[in-house]
C-alpha cells in the first residue's frame, strides 16, 4: 500500500505543479523573495516611481507659456527621473528573470529527480499484476526491464 500511495502523491504533485506552471510559480518565488528580503533595489525604484508621479502632477500644472523657465528646468528632472526609473527598471527585471530560471531549473531538477529517485528505489517491486495468460508474449515486453514476469 506505501508504493501506490507514493507513486499517487508524486503525480499528483508533478501535475499540480505542471498545471498552475512553472512561470506562476517562479513568479510568486520572486514576489515573496523581494518582500520578504526588502530589496534595495525594489526600494529605490518604488521611490523613483513615487517622485516621478509627483513630478509630472506638478508639470502639468505649470503652464510651458507663461512659465518657461520653470517649464524646462521641471521637465529635465522629469526626464532625468525618468530615465533613472526606466535603468532601474531594466535592473530589477534581469534580476528577477535570473532568479526566476534558478528557481525553474530547482523546480524542474526537484521533478524529475523525485520519478527518477522513485524508480531507482522500487525497480524490484511489483505495482501492478497481470492476469495469466491475459497478455500472451506481452507479459514480458509490459514487465522490462525490472519487474518479474507478469507483473508491472
Amino acid at each position: 500500500m506505501y508504493l501506490p500511495i507514493t507513486i499517487f502523491l508524486l503525480v499528483l504533485g508533478t501535475e499540480l505543479l505542471l498545471f498552475i506552471g512553472y512561470e506562476y510559480v517562479a513568479s510568486a518565488a520572486y514576489d515573496l523573495y523581494s518582500q520578504w528580503t526588502n530589496d534595495s533595489k525594489v526600494i529605490k525604484h518604488n521611490k523613483l516611481k513615487q517622485d516621478v508621479l509627483r513630478m509630472k502632477a506638478e508639470l502639468s500644472k505649470t503652464s510651458s507659456q507663461d512659465e518657461f523657465a520653470k517649464w524646462a528646468k521641471m521637465r529635465r528632472k522629469l526626464d532625468k527621473g525618468v530615465a533613472d526609473q526606466e535603468k532601474m527598471s531594466s535592473e530589477i527585471a534581469y534580476s528577477r528573470t535570473a532568479f526566476e530560471l534558478k528557481v525553474k531549473s530547482a523546480i524542474w531538477f526537484f521533478i524529475h529527480g523525485s520519478q527518477l529517485l522513485m524508480v531507482m528505489w522500487f525497480y524490484k517491486r511489483a505495482v501492478l499484476y497481470l492476469p495469466q495468460g491475459w497478455f500472451g508474449p506481452a507479459q514480458w515486453i509490459l514487465s522490462f526491464p525490472f519487474a518479474p514476469t507478469g507483473k508491472i
